[in-house]
């Protein structure tokens, strides 16, 4: 495996970035930023064999601080929304920054997303290292979080979470990597193909918060359980994909521990990518919102352009006890996996 590592720029408060590739004997290659721990580039092989980049990212460090759209971050202390801003735990209520309208979404505005992590190459691993002080972005506990990307000899990406924190605090991560598979010349992901393990979403509200309830997929636009284009239902004449102008949706997953999910491919590229977690959550997001970005290709970037597959517990978690819980005890160990596993069809 080739490791390098170039400068990429300096923040707003002069402080450095770095971008780390990682290369495998096939020239496959990733790359992240210890910015956000953000993922910039996966390049992997079409079905002709030549390298196409499929994920989306910014093309200066700039960008990357005022990133709204989270290009490829580290996402916690909590990823997805929390109602009004708060949650309760132990009898205390927290509030947090609304930075969602009147809501809190991705950890707020620093985050895991918003600053720079220690990083250490191993292998073919990326090990970022980062303490979060208590209070930080409103969270109770001290937790330091190790974060590692491993890029494999067959083009997987492996990705896992550890914490430990101080006293109890709550818990939710994911990254936001953007993926298209047919690299950036194409126009959008509706013709991607889509399957999940997934027989129910949780119905959320017109702000995109679970209302409690849990929906069926079948017979609705949600079923995913065999493949089909993303773009097939998207613009159905559906309560719910009107709230997210189309996918912005928790798909709650069959089965439990770690286990094969889902499997995104294009056809026109041949690109197929397999998605493994232990999470009980995936937030399939495709991009509906996306506008008015420049790629690091120089490219336009717009509405569908990509679709996110970010593996997590459920949004607004901390404020339903009948939801899969995101509470981590003190001193309690704290591990997930996901992995993103890259071949051609």
């Amino acid at each position: 495996m080739h490791f390098t590592k170039t400068a990429f720029g300096h923040t707003k408060d002069n402080e450095p970035v770095s971008i780390y590739r990682l290369t495998n004997s096939n020239g496959a290659y990733l790359e992240v930023l210890d910015y956000g721990c953000c993922i910039r580039s996966i390049c992997v092989p079409d079905r002709d064999g030549v390298l196409q980049d499929v994920c989306l990212a910014h093309p200066k460090l700039s960008d990357y601080e005022t990133n709204s759209a989270y290009f490829g971050a580290a996402v916690g202390r909590y990823a997805n929304r929390i109602r009004e801003a708060r949650f309760t735990l132990n009898g205390k209520t927290y509030q947090l920054l609304k930075n969602d309208g009147a809501n809190h979404l991705h950890g707020g505005k620093t985050g895991f997303s918003f600053c720079i992590w220690n990083v250490a190459q191993e292998d073919n691993r990326l090990i970022f290292t980062r303490h979060f002080p208590d209070g930080f972005d409103g969270y109770p506990g001290n937790l330091d979080v190790k974060i590692t990307y491993e890029w494999t000899e067959e083009n997987r990406l492996n990705i896992t979470y550890e914490a430990v924190s101080h006293q109890d605090t709550v818990l939710n991560v994911t990254n936001h990597t953007y993926f298209n598979l047919e690299g950036k010349d194409s126009a959008s992901i509706l013709e991607h193909e889509l399957m999940l393990a997934s027989s129910a979403v949780t119905e959320c509200d017109s702000e995109l918060i679970p209302t409690g309830n849990c929906i069926p997929v079948e017979g609705t636009p949600f079923d995913f359980r065999t493949m089909k284009p993303i773009g097939k239902d998207i613009d159905a004449d559906d309560i719910q994909l009107s709230y997210g102008k189309g996918y912005d949706h928790n798909f709650i997953l069959d089965g439990e521990g770690f286990r094969k999910i889902g499997v995104l491919q294009s056809p026109n590229s041949g690109i197929r990518m397999t998605c493994y977690t232990d999470q009980p959550g995936i937030q399939i997001y495709s991009a509906n919102c996306l506008e008015n970005c420049i790629g690091k290709y120089g490219e336009a970037l717009g509405r569908r352009k990509a679709v996110c597959m970010e593996t997590q517990h459920y949004p607004d978690s901390v404020n339903h006890p009948e939801f899969p819980s995101v509470e981590l005890k003190a001193g309690e160990p704290f591990f997930t996996a996901t992995s993103y596993a890259f071949d051609t069809i």
